[in-house]
């Protein structure tokens, strides 16, 4: 995806506050060996239209500024608590030879034509959303698309179950293997029926 972003001279708070009225965002771009960090400003409709886009988030973007092309990986964005309004935004500046860490989300599909959710009528919960993962910004799919179709009942999906894109690492923080879907009997197989409970002995009365 490209946006195209504009150099910002004036900094702070009263700068900042003064440019939201006017229709813009400012943010700013870091990253790279020797580059300093560059202040700038974009369309705010452009950019909040562009936000609501999953490539958005999860690719290398092309930002052209000043006339030449960069290419960046969308890092942070504030919004404001309750009106619809970006505050800022962050940008990371991406070397092609250099391996990146990034989240992208996982896409899944079938599990309404599996045999745990068809035939045995299992509850699936998608337990992770999105994969942290490193590359080279060449091999960063937009998402990891995961099928499953092949869920069972009372077997759980891990991250070794599933094939990754060529050229990305899944990094998961010491965690081996975590399950990525929980596969859960329906409810009334995991509560057995509660019994009934014993007639307490009816007390006499005095005469």
């Amino acid at each position: 995806m490209k946006f195209v972003a504009f150099e910002r001279a004036k900094q702070g708070t009263g700068a900042s506050r003064r440019l939201r009225i006017t229709g813009r965002t400012p943010g700013i771009v870091y990253g790279g060996e020797g580059i300093e960090p560059k202040t700038i400003e974009l369309d705010h409709n452009a950019l909040w239209h562009a936000l609501k886009k999953e490539a958005f988030h999860a690719s290398v973007l092309d930002m052209e500024l000043d006339g030449k092309e960069t290419q960046v990986l969308l890092r942070d964005v504030q919004y404001h608590p309750y009106k619809q309004l970006v505050l800022h935004v962050d940008f990371q500046r991406v070397d092609g030879k250099t391996k990146m860490t990034t989240k992208v989300p996982l896409h899944y599909s079938g599990e309404e034509e599996s045999s745990a959710v068809k035939l045995d009528k299992c509850m699936v919960n998608h337990i992770v959303n999105e994969l942290q993962i490193r590359c080279l910004p060449a091999d960063l799919p937009e998402f990891i698309a995961v099928d499953l179709t092949g869920l069972k009942k009372g077997v759980s999906l891990h991250l070794d179950d599933i094939t990754l894109p060529k050229g990305v690492v899944a990094l998961t923080h010491g965690k081996k293997n975590p399950v990525l879907v929980s596969v859960a009997a329906p409810a009334e197989e995991e509560a057995a029926p509660a019994a009934a409970p014993a007639a307490a002995p009816a007390k006499k009365g005095k005469k």
